[in-house]
C-alpha cells in the first residue's frame, strides 16, 4: 500500500514539474494601416496575412497605432519590434530596421477630390493644389513637389474632415484606406482620381535585434501567396468597394 502511495506522489511531482507548453514569441509591430486593411475584430487584410503568416513563424502578432513618424522612430530605436507595413528603401534611413524582404501587399497611393474638374497627371500636376496628407508618410513627404502648398494632418480622420469642409483640393492617401473612410462616412462627392500616383510593394520592417526572424516570416509570406491564400483574402476586400467605382 506505501509502495502505491509513493509511486501516485511521484506521478503528481512529476506532472506538477513537467514544462508547460511553449508559447509563441509576440512581436509588437506599430501599425500606419486602418480599415479595410487592419480592424479592431482583426478582420482586415493584413490582420489575416501578416497574422497567419506570423503563426506559420511560431510567433504572435501584436499591433499597435502610434503616429507614423513616431512609429517609425520607435521600431528604430528598438522600444518595439519593427512596422507593419512600409515602402521599401527606409532602412537606409532608419539604420536599425531590417526589411523582410518579402512584399505583403501593393498599396496604391492615390488622390482624392471632391472637385471633379481637377486632373491628375503625375506628382507635378500637385504643384497647383493645396495638398493634404498625414506626417510621416515617406511616399508624399519624398514626392510631392518642392513649392506645393501643403496642410500635415496626424491621422486620416483630420486628413477627410478637411478635405470634406474644402480647407484642402486634394487628400493623398491609401485607395482602399481612403474608400473605406467615404463608405463609412458616407460622403458623397469625394472619390479617388485615376490613375494613381504610385503603386508600392510593402513591407514588414523588424528591429535588427529580431534579424534571425525575417527569414521565416518571408518563407511564410511567400507560401500563402503560392497557395492562393492571399489572393483569395485580397479579392474579398476589393469587391466591398467595386459599387463606389
Amino acid at each position: 500500500m506505501l509502495n502505491l502511495i509513493y509511486a501516485l506522489v511521484a506521478a503528481v511531482v512529476c506532472l506538477t514539474q513537467a514544462p508547460s507548453p511553449s508559447r509563441a514569441e509576440t512581436l509588437v509591430l506599430n501599425n500606419p494601416t486602418a480599415a479595410p486593411l487592419t480592424n479592431d475584430d482583426k478582420t482586415g487584410l493584413l490582420d489575416i496575412i501578416v497574422g497567419e503568416a506570423f503563426r506559420r513563424s511560431g510567433l504572435e502578432l501584436k499591433l499597435i497605432k502610434l503616429p507614423a513618424e513616431r512609429g517609425l522612430k520607435n521600431a528604430d530605436e528598438g522600444i518595439d519590434d519593427g512596422d507593419l507595413s512600409r515602402i521599401a528603401g527606409l532602412e537606409k534611413i532608419y539604420t536599425n530596421l531590417i526589411r523582410v524582404p518579402e512584399k505583403v501587399f501593393d498599396m496604391n497611393f492615390v488622390a482624392f477630390a471632391s472637385n471633379p474638374d481637377i486632373e491628375i497627371t503625375g506628382w507635378q500636376s500637385l504643384k497647383t493644389h493645396i495638398v493634404g496628407f498625414i506626417k510621416g508618410w515617406k511616399i508624399f513627404e519624398n514626392n510631392v513637389p518642392a513649392g506645393t502648398s501643403i496642410v500635415y494632418t496626424t491621422d486620416s480622420s483630420q486628413l477627410f474632415t478637411l478635405l470634406e469642409k474644402g480647407r484642402i483640393d486634394i487628400a493623398l492617401y491609401s485607395r482602399l484606406m481612403g474608400l473605406d473612410i467615404i463608405r463609412r462616412r458616407r460622403m458623397t462627392g469625394v472619390t479617388d482620381l485615376s490613375p494613381p500616383l504610385a503603386t508600392k510593394e510593402m513591407f514588414i520592417y523588424l528591429h535588427k535585434s529580431r534579424k534571425s526572424l525575417s527569414p521565416r516570416i518571408a518563407r511564410a509570406l511567400a507560401e500563402l501567396k503560392s497557395e492562393g491564400f492571399y489572393d483569395a483574402e485580397y479579392k474579398k476586400i476589393e469587391a466591398r468597394f467595386t459599387a463606389l467605382k
